[in-house]
Order: structure tokens, then sequence, then C-alpha cells
């Protein structure tokens, strides 16, 4: 649909949590510090996604909500230049967690203590109501609704297959 994204009934269930979380050099002056207030985000420069992407809204409604201006230090379309950017010491940035589990895990990356995050979103499989699933189709969503969890980064302890509480049970919802 040109102008829009058209509106369909769709049927989802959640799989598991989706966190997004500030990140920097491991040797950045706030990676040791604990409960970081959000206003000394503000001093920081800030790398970005594009405009119109996901984790780029919830950045910036995070900062709004702390009356914070970012200073935006570039804006990157792809979570593996910012992961890039961001280790060789060009600024923060906001991303998904699930992204940055093998930095983490290596040392390569620090998430950020900062108070009111992580921002958790949900991981969904979604079809269209109006459809019938064909057999296969139907394993592979009962299977990610059951398991799909498993597969996810668990990044309290650095590596996969950590449960979230939301992410324990079945959660099916229609969405619009």
């Amino acid at each position: 649909m040109i102008g829009g994204a058209e509106r369909i009934d769709v049927k989802s269930a959640v799989i598991g949590e989706h966190p997004q979380v500030i990140i920097a050099p491991p040797d950045h002056p706030l990676a040791k510090q604990r409960s970081i207030s959000p206003r000394e985000i503000a001093k920081q420069t800030i790398l970005m996604r594009e405009v119109g992407s996901g984790t780029r809204l919830l950045a910036e409604r995070f900062l709004a909500q702390h009356g914070i201006e970012p200073r935006i230090g570039m804006e990157i379309g792809s979570n593996e230049t910012i992961k890039q950017a961001v280790m060789a010491g060009l600024g923060i940035a906001f991303i998904s967690a699930h992204t940055i589990a093998a930095e983490i895990d290596d040392g390569r990356l620090a998430i950020l203590d900062v108070a009111g995050l992580p921002e958790i979103r949900q991981w969904f499989v979604v079809h269209p109501a109006t459809k019938r699933m064909m057999p296969a189709a139907s394993s592979l969503r009962d299977f990610l609704v059951a398991e799909g969890r498993r597969f996810l980064p668990n990044l309290k302890h650095g590596r996969r297959g950590g449960k979230t509480p939301a992410a324990r049970g079945n959660h099916s919802a229609k969405r619009k």
C-alpha cells in the first residue's frame, strides 16, 4: 500500500522479552557506575538509528520522558555499524540487548546501568487472523511460543537460554 501501512487483523503470541539498553565501550567513564541518572546521558554523544526505526522511537521517547535533548553524533542505519562505532569510542547508543550478547560476553561492549532501563518490548510470532495456517506453519508457531525464549540471549548471565517472567507463559493476543 502506498502512503502507509495497511491495517490487518492479526493473531499474535509472545515469544519473549526484547530489552532495549544503552551501550558504551567497556572503558567508558559511565561503564562502572550504577544507577546512572538519565541526565548523565544528556552529556554524552549519542549514536542513533535512522529516523523511523523502532529503536530510535524508543530512544527518543525515553530521552523525552526525562527532558533530555540528545547530542546526536551520528545517525546510523544498522545495529552492526552502531556496535562498531561504540566500540571505537565514537559515542554511546540505545540498542536491542539481543544484538549485543556476543560483544558483552567478549568484553567489547558494556551495558550502562541507567535508571529506567532496560526498556522492555516483546518479541511476537504473528499471522493474519483471517488466514488458516498450514500444519507446518502452525507447528512452527507452537514451537516458537513454547520454546522460542530459549533461543534469546540472557544478558543477566551473558549467554543464551534464560527465561524471563513475561516469556514463561503463552500470552496470545489479538492485535490490530
